[in-house]
Parts: C-alpha cells; sequence; structure tokens
C-alpha cells in the first residue's frame, strides 16, 4: 500500500463521510465513474489518470498538482509525448 494512495483513499472516504454521501453522488460530483471512484477508495495502489486526479483535488479542495498521477496513461484531453502536435 503506497503512501500517496492511502492518503487518498482515506480523504475520499472521509469526505463522503463528512458530507454524508454515497459513492453515487461522489462520482457525480467529480464526473468520474462510481468504478473510479470504489477503485481509489480501496486503495489498490494506483495513482489516478491525470483528468481523475484534478477532480479529486477539486472536490476536496486540495492544491492542483498535489496527488501524484500516472502519467503513462493519456487521456482524450492530453497528446502523446511524441504525437507531433504543434510541429509544422
Amino acid at each position: 500500500m503506497s503512501e500517496e494512495s492511502e492518503r487518498l483513499a482515506k480523504a475520499l472516504i472521509e469526505f463522503r463521510k463528512a458530507e454524508d454521501i454515497s459513492v453515487r453522488e461522489l462520482a457525480h460530483r467529480t464526473q468520474l465513474s462510481q468504478a473510479t471512484i470504489r477503485l481509489h477508495e480501496s486503495d489498490r495502489e494506483r495513482s489516478p489518470v491525470p483528468i481523475a486526479a484534478r477532480r479529486f483535488e477539486e472536490v476536496l479542495g486540495w492544491a492542483p498538482g498535489s496527488i501524484p498521477t500516472d502519467s503513462s496513461e493519456t487521456t482524450e484531453l492530453e497528446l502523446p509525448p511524441d504525437s507531433g502536435a504543434g510541429t509544422g
């Protein structure tokens, strides 16, 4: 269990308890799937993808960049490093 994934799992669970909300409601607030919420609450030593990390930071009130991400995975909002974007 990594320290960072444990920290995020505890924070998400504590946030839901404090707000008295379900996994479903947290998924709605973050615009992430319930499976993603459950994955990170269960602390399976998996860093969130960048977009999930940003949404967790927003809902938890944490500073941007405070959650380490799995930078090997990209989302549709990001381009891979060798995509050639911006070259012409």
